[in-house]
């Protein structure tokens, strides 16, 4: 399937704030995020259901997916940035229309929970997304980091190569593939359908309140499928916040990268913290040596 790269970011674009996943407790934030895209130029408009409330998530499955629906279908909407993670994303996947998204083609960014919709748009749809920052969690802080903006509008914006040295190798060397992957326990919680690329990728992973047994779990289900063994080219690790045990972690990685012989790159800002990158999700990247290339 060919990959669609949405149209840039401009001002004067009309921005979707919709919640795939969690509820949204606490309305201050979003309309932080909105005043910060209003006064930078850009139009807000918040989903019909973004302040509903069905048990942890917003609203119920159909409303959900109506909001996705509608974020996609409506042509004077040009990006959609999701609320917040959570859960509710894997409810979805079954229902989305996936003609509808390839068809209108836009940015849609978020993280954490929202993992699981970009790898389900790259493999039905062949859209690119991009894994950055939220609505609430980030544009909604009260002092937003500027590392942060500063990367999103760098990628979303201006297209600008994503050109960054390793803080961490754990094995050099050089690969080319796709980006895929992103927060690691929403990707394995995936498994059991067609989710893996057809074609060589760089798989980067990050997450939050994981002990390392568990890391060790969810990479371990990953490569025992054939399939991504035979995909996966290269290995780009953000952070792994609140693992406990740093020095289990590094062991674990180091194994990971000397047991299927890729180049292993860590410490970049993927991360469930404030300051990250916003990293394309499907689009051609290279590890050469100590850098990552997007």
């Amino acid at each position: 399937m060919n990959h669609i790269t949405p149209k840039p970011l401009k001002k004067g674009n009309t921005i979707a704030f919709i919640a795939p996943a969690g509820s949204i407790k606490d309305a201050d934030a979003i309309e932080r995020a909105k005043q910060y895209f209003e006064n930078n130029g850009y139009n807000v408009i918040c989903s019909k259901h973004l302040f509903d409330q069905n048990k942890y998530m917003s609203d119920t499955d159909k409303n959900r997916l109506e909001d996705l629906h509608w974020a996609f279908s409506n042509k004077d909407i040009n990006a959609i940035i999701c609320a917040r993670g959570g859960y509710g994303c894997l409810r979805l996947i079954d229902k989305i229309d996936y003609d509808l998204i390839r068809n209108n083609p836009k940015i849609f960014c978020g993280y954490s929970d929202i993992t699981i919709l970009s790898a389900m748009f790259l493999k039905n749809a062949g859209l690119i997304t991009y894994s950055g920052p939220m609505a609430r969690g980030d544009f909604g802080l009260e002092e937003i980091k500027p590392y942060t903006i500063t990367n999103f509008f760098n990628t979303v914006a201006e297209g600008k190569q994503i050109k960054i040295k390793a803080e961490k190798i754990y094995k050099s060397g050089c690969a080319k593939g796709i980006t895929f992957g992103g927060n690691l326990a929403s990707v394995v919680s995936l498994c059991g359908i067609d989710f893996i690329p057809d074609e060589d990728f760089i798989f980067f992973a990050e997450d939050l309140n994981e002990p390392v047994y568990k890391i060790d779990k969810m990479f371990t289900q990953l490569l025992n499928i054939e399939k991504f063994r035979k995909n996966i080219k290269g290995l780009i690790l953000g952070d792994f916040l609140d693992s406990g045990y740093p020095e289990q972690l590094d062991e674990l990685l180091e194994e990971i990268a000397q047991k299927y012989d890729i180049p292993t790159l860590g410490g970049y800002k993927i991360t469930h913290d404030k300051e990250k990158i916003t990293v394309p999700y499907g689009e051609l990247c290279e590890i050469k040596n100590d850098t990552l290339i997007i």
